[in-house]
């Protein structure tokens, strides 16, 4: 199925999923392209990014921001070229990051619009290590984990596009950085390809033995990007006035209810206060969108001096982005996860 100049191919969510969504989640569907008027712009998408947070989307639970309706285009980042455009300082033919969720066409006002140029050299990358996974990364390190050289950092989903940017940035500030990834080759990588100090497999029978001898002078920033076993395992080996970024527990989205086991509140409650652990949740554009400009300019810097690496994993096709969105939450993507929708 590719894109055609004729059809406008949708993603819609179909139900509220309980649990881990199904091939009944989401519907494709056709429908005619839109027409854009005056004061604004028809955009066609070409890359689609895959991103944890999307599951909190499809559930009708309070949360930072409104759920998808049922029947409704499901959102997403795009990155997108101008077709016809009402709008100064968007031309035909520009590349554009935008939202038009998952579909092949959408009709812009150029609100929350950014223009890439006509020729960007890697346009996806605005949807990864440039945009929103690596912006998150720089963020919660900088502004929130704050850390000083010699400090130790954690960072688990430590090959996804959030943690191999937040390690390495960590190497740059001049500290020990320690992984937690699922399988031994994305460890090998972290530590051989991405400058890791050690990298622990999560899925090891002994995952906590092995985290606590990777950092025998304890844990000064966590980067919690995922929550469940990492956590419990991180939690005790944190040092006093410890720092805790949240930007996500991926681990969890699909739960239905709470673990089972005793009711551990009081004691996490207890390590907070005893060690005196700063653990702030963060939504990026929310609480630091002022800042986008320092951390492209930083971030740029550091990819022309080949000081950050980037992988990114591309899944041809609008009809594969369901089940690439279901292997995504279980862990099975290597870097940053995009679809091709079309060829720009």
């Amino acid at each position: 199925m590719t894109q055609t100049t004729t059809t406008n191919r949708q993603l819609i969510l179909a139900e509220r999923p309980k649990g881990e969504p199904t091939k009944d989640t989401l519907k494709l569907t056709e429908a005619a392209i839109p027409t854009a008027g005056t004061g604004q712009m028809l955009l066609r998408t070409v890359y689609l990014s895959l991103d944890p947070y999307m599951r909190g989307r499809m559930s009708n639970a309070p949360s930072y921001a409104p759920p998808v309706e049922v029947g409704g285009v499901m959102v997403g980042g795009t990155v997108a070229q101008v077709v016809t455009s009402d709008i100064d300082g968007f031309a035909v033919g520009d590349h554009v990051l935008s939202f038009n969720g998952w579909q092949d066409y959408a009709v812009s006002d150029g609100t929350g619009v950014t223009n890439l140029g006509a020729s960007p050299d890697h346009p996806s990358w605005a949807l990864g290590i440039l945009g929103m996974p690596g912006f998150t990364a720089w963020a919660g390190l900088t502004q929130i984990g704050a850390p000083r050289a010699g400090e130790t950092i954690v960072v688990a989903a430590a090959t996804g596009p959030v943690g191999a940017t937040v390690g390495q940035i960590g190497k740059l500030l001049g500290c020990r950085v320690v992984g937690v990834a699922g399988g031994q080759d994305k460890c090998d990588y972290a530590v051989t390809d991405l400058g890791f100090d050690a990298c622990i497999d999560h899925k090891a029978d002994d995952f906590a033995d092995q985290l606590a001898a990777a950092v025998p002078g304890g844990i000064d920033v966590y980067f919690e990007n995922v929550g469940g076993k990492v956590l419990d395992a991180v939690i005790p080996l944190l040092n006093a006035n410890a720092r805790m970024p949240v930007c996500g527990l991926v681990s969890q989205y699909n739960a239905t209810k709470l673990p089972d086991g005793p009711d551990r509140m009081n004691w996490l409650m207890g390590q907070i206060l005893r060690k005196k652990i700063k653990m702030q949740g963060f939504i990026i554009f929310d609480d630091f969108g002022h800042l986008y400009s320092e951390f492209a300019k930083d971030m740029s810097a550091w990819i022309d001096a080949d000081k950050i690496k980037y992988r990114e994993e591309i899944i041809d096709g609008l009809e594969n982005a369901p089940e690439a969105f279901v292997g995504l939450l279980k862990g099975e993507n290597f870097g940053k996860r995009v679809v091709r929708v079309a060829h720009s």
